[in-house]
């Protein structure tokens, strides 16, 4: 094993991970929507391109989303704003849906899974820059056939992405009337209820060994794992403070035309642009 490519590999993943945890904190937004991408250019640019790259880029992301999540998760809980009869509610259909995520990905070659994200992405960033907190479709979460369509998509497409439950979560629980602190917290839970099952999953989905980064098992590279939770853990509370001293909704926006770009970028080349 190169020790030269390890120390590159090393040195990227410190910066990737010190900047999605900046980020998290600072925005509260979820960390796999930059650490997919940016885990696709370092693995690529380190000589790991190939058409199952996409899986071990969102098999990852989701891994460091398990840690985060139960953080964020047991953080909020101390406040009392988790709303935990939604997640017990909704969790079957988010962890079946999750499962059924892997098991596309696994079918699924990079370029397509860069299109997917390229899409979703720029709906994300379209509905950062641009969405409301007021904006309503409910009074209350939706239950019955309603909650047993939505919760398997939240989980499908979460995977999909290699995101927690955030981006999806969030804009959900507001628009049927949950409050934006409240469906912040709940969809921290989301999160753990999409990784862990997909996480399992993924580690039974084979990877070619010739273009497996080192420390990869199944889809899931535990050093790119590793090193990212680390430096979230030292980075995020700089995030934070930084958020009590700026205003973060102008930052906001700017991260939102950031993820625009990145997105379209993916949506670039999966079309071979």
């Amino acid at each position: 094993m190169d020790a030269g490519l390890i120390f590159s590999m090393v040195a990227l993943l410190m910066v990737i991970g010190g900047f999605a945890g900046v980020l998290a904190g600072l925005l509260g937004v979820g960390g796999g929507i930059v650490l997919v991408p940016a885990f696709y250019y370092a693995f690529a640019g380190l000589g790991y391109d190939s058409p199952e790259l996409m899986r071990i880029c969102l098999a990852t992301s989701l891994a460091t989303i398990i840690v985060t999540s139960a953080r964020s998760v047991a953080s909020h809980n101390k406040k009392g704003a988790v709303e935990w009869s939604i997640l017990k509610t909704w969790a079957p259909g988010i962890a079946v849906g999750a499962i059924i995520g892997v098991m596309a990905v696994a079918q699924l070659r990079s370029s397509v899974l860069q299109g997917i994200f390229g899409v979703l992405g720029l709906f994300i960033g379209l509905y950062m820059a641009f969405g409301k907190n007021t904006w309503r479709i409910g009074e209350t979460m939706p239950t019955g056939v309603i909650r047993a369509t939505l919760s398997p998509m939240v989980g499908f497409l979460s995977v999909l992405m290699g995101i927690g439950g955030g981006s999806f979560g969030v804009p959900l629980m507001t628009l049927f009337g949950v409050p934006i602190h409240r469906a912040v917290a709940t969809a921290a839970g989301f999160g753990a209820l999409i990784a862990v099952p997909s996480v399992v999953a993924f580690l039974f989905v084979p990877i070619t060994e010739a273009v497996r980064p080192p420390f990869t098992f199944g889809a899931v590279n535990f050093g790119a794992f590793a090193i990212v939770v680390c430096m979230t853990l030292f980075t995020a509370p700089l995030g934070v403070k930084l958020a009590h001293a700026m205003d973060p909704k102008p930052l906001k926006r700017v991260f939102a035309f950031f993820l625009l770009v990145v997105a379209g970028n993916m949506l670039r080349k999966s079309l071979g642009l």
